[in-house]
């Protein structure tokens, strides 16, 4: 009788469970392979910020998050958003045992940040991965929002950014003949940013010109002062990782007073515009790439898309 209780009591122990998992009802290919996840999940973990934005785009709030690069700890453009998100450390560090803490049923990242430690992840809950990021992030957020149940939102999303680009494109005219330049300031260093990034993706797709020193299918490349004249461009857009410790502003000031940046024809032109480092290259998702689309319009006096 009471081995009979017992098999009872766990049979219904077990039932109870499966009524509160989650129905893993779909199989989503990734960059580590192919993973179950549920389907409508409700507790979502996000592992990159550019993840970050996908979600939000498509109404999702994230349970937690990993910190902004810039921030506290979230970017101002999406801090209303993230008031209740938990942090879970940064892309490059995050906590597994804050993440397992939040239960989650799907965890979302990136395979170039966090491929070391993706079994430990997937032992706390079904994980998504991207292939990498700088400027791939149309095509991360297709996969994130696939993987949350929103393939149809985050098209749809994209869709509305593919048609903007198209409208400043014809807005812009002969004004996409101009040469693009994009360079940026760190602490105790300076990189020209290529084809390969965030703001170099959004800007080849709008069709502006790069300079020949810049139309590359790389990424960036770090210089030293005596490359200041490969800034040189018909409007140079420059921005600056500060985190508070004024080391990317005392960069940045560095390199704007020296003679070499003052004798850029683009300088002298008061065509070099400093920009907002989370926008044009940082935070690197949806709502960062359509504040960028805003800046251009502002900056080359277009007509407003949105």
């Amino acid at each position: 009788m009471k081995l009979f209780r017992r098999t009872v009591l766990r049979s219904i122990a077990l039932a109870s469970l499966a009524l509160v998992q989650p129905a893993f009802a779909r199989e989503i290919t990734h960059a580590m392979g192919t993973t179950d996840v549920p389907d409508s999940p409700q507790r979502i973990v996000v592992l990159t910020n550019e993840g970050t934005e996908a979600l939000l785009a498509v109404g999702i709030t994230p349970v937690g998050a990993v910190r902004s690069w810039l921030g506290d700890p979230w970017y101002a453009h999406i801090a209303a958003d993230m008031a209740d998100v938990t942090v879970v450390g940064e892309e490059s560090a995050v906590n597994l045992e804050t993440i397992a803490a939040l239960q989650p049923d799907l965890i979302v990242g990136n395979k170039t940040r966090q491929e070391k430690i993706y079994d430990q992840l997937s032992a706390i809950a079904p994980t998504v991965m991207s292939e990498r990021l700088r400027g791939d992030w149309k095509i991360n957020m297709a996969l994130y929002t696939d993987a949350v149940s929103k393939g149809d939102e985050g098209k749809a999303a994209l869709d509305a950014f593919d048609a903007r680009v198209h409208k400043i494109a014809e807005a812009a005219g002969p004004a996409l003949q101009e040469e693009v330049s994009l360079g940026r300031f760190m602490p105790s260093l300076t990189r020209i940013y290529y084809k390969d990034t965030f703001a170099g993706l959004i800007l080849g797709e709008i069709g502006f010109a790069r300079p020949a020193t810049q139309d590359k299918p790389e990424f960036a490349d770090a210089i030293g002062k005596e490359r200041i004249p490969e800034l040189e461009g018909d409007r140079l857009f420059y921005y600056v990782y500060e985190t508070g410790d004024g080391e990317g502003n005392s960069q940045a000031a560095d390199w704007t007073s020296d003679p070499l940046w003052l004798n850029l024809d683009v300088v002298k032109a008061d065509k070099a515009y400093a920009v907002d480092d989370a926008v044009w290259n940082t935070a690197g998702g949806y709502l960062a790439a359509n504040l960028l689309l805003d800046d251009v319009e502002r900056i080359y006096e277009l007509p407003a898309t949105r």
